[in-house]
């Protein structure tokens, strides 16, 4: 393996995770705050990314558009005992991550057979996956294929595992070629998975990262109907992340032929009201603003009427009632929404 300190063996294993995990993650936190290198055009209407919040609540909190602030933030897998032949291992400085390191994790990973550990192995890679340098070795390594196959795992925590660690590995542009391909089968995870569950936020999470840019947005033609049935129907977190991925899509004018003729549930006309909580509302009025900005000519206005239940009948169309609830929205007591309604009626 390269290190004389380093056996096969699963308990050793497990000694390596605990390093990886716990010694990367917190060296992670001051080499993303100071030094990430990922650039991103920032769509959505506040210019969030789409990360979660740090799970150490008493750390100090991610400055906005840091490399930090936009992956998942993991808990981190303790060191566990090891014996003397793994203690060179633990006791190694957190920058010092090993290519061998990596190949080891990915190996246990095929062989393992325990869902636990399953879990272990994929929560250190995503938190090893937060260093650029290992997010360019997981994929020299055939580790993004070997990762995404557990997309499929019959544990469902094994798979919202696996998804996060595609998230932070997606960060990296060229990862982004290997994971596009596995877009169908994230988009059959949401599907499939129960309304409101962690499978289908990390699902989300991945697709917001992968339609930052124009890039690979048309793999999401098919979605529409999907991310507006979801924000429909969720939580406040998930009606937030799939409407950031409205937001990207939408910010694409070669998306917006797609988008218009998407079957839409017509209630989505109904969060467009001050009880809407402001973080979904934000980006609902984005994802307006940008649908209005298109303007279509006579002739396809005509078509698009003639199509039921579609996006534009709901949300664009004459008979749509989302000017008269745009015009309510003039009264919100939050000052932003305010601007954002005023920009979209003039």
């Amino acid at each position: 393996m390269g290190d004389g300190s380093i056996t096969p063996r699963l308990g050793n294993m497990k000694a390596l995770l605990g390093i990886v995990a716990g010694a990367g993650a917190s060296y992670g936190i001051y080499k993303l705050i100071s030094g990430g290198n990922f650039k991103r055009n920032k769509k959505s209407a506040t210019g969030e990314s789409p990360a979660v919040r740090s799970s150490q609540p008493g750390d100090g909190a991610p400055q906005p558009g840091s490399l930090l602030a936009k992956v998942s933030g993991l808990d981190v897998v303790c060191p566990r005992p090891a014996d003397a032949a793994s203690g060179g291992i633990i006791h190694q400085s957190p920058g010092n991550l090993q290519p061998q390191h990596l190949k080891m994790l990915l190996s246990c990973l095929q062989s393992s057979n325990n869902p636990s550990d399953r879990c272990r192995i994929l929560l250190t890679l995503g938190n090893a996956a937060a260093f650029t340098v290992n997010q360019n070795q997981i994929r020299e390594f055939e580790g993004i294929p070997i990762i995404a196959g557990f997309l499929s795992d019959p544990t469902a925590e094994v798979r919202v595992q696996t998804l996060t660690a595609l998230n932070n590995l997606c960060m990296n542009i060229q990862n982004q070629e290997q994971i596009k391909v596995y877009v169908p089968q994230v988009l059959e995870l949401i599907e499939m998975s129960p309304v409101n569950s962690d499978l289908q936020l990390g699902a989300l999470r991945l697709l917001t990262n992968l339609s930052v840019t124009d890039k690979h947005q048309h793999l999401l033609k098919g979605s529409i109907t999907l991310l507006l049935s979801l924000v429909v129907v969720s939580n406040e977190v998930l009606q937030v992340q799939a409407s950031k991925v409205l937001v990207n899509l939408s910010s694409n004018p070669d998306m917006m032929d797609d988008i218009v003729q998407a079957q839409a549930p017509a209630s989505v006309v109904l969060l467009f009201d001050a009880r809407t909580a402001p973080a979904v509302l934000l980006r609902l009025l984005t994802f307006a603003g940008n649908l209005k900005a298109w303007r279509p000519s006579v002739q396809v206005a005509e078509e698009l009427r003639r199509k039921q239940d579609c996006l534009f009948r709901v949300m664009l169309d004459e008979s749509s009632q989302l000017h008269s609830r745009l015009v309510q929205l003039l009264s919100h007591p939050d000052g932003e929404i305010q601007a954002h309604v005023a920009r979209i009626l003039t």
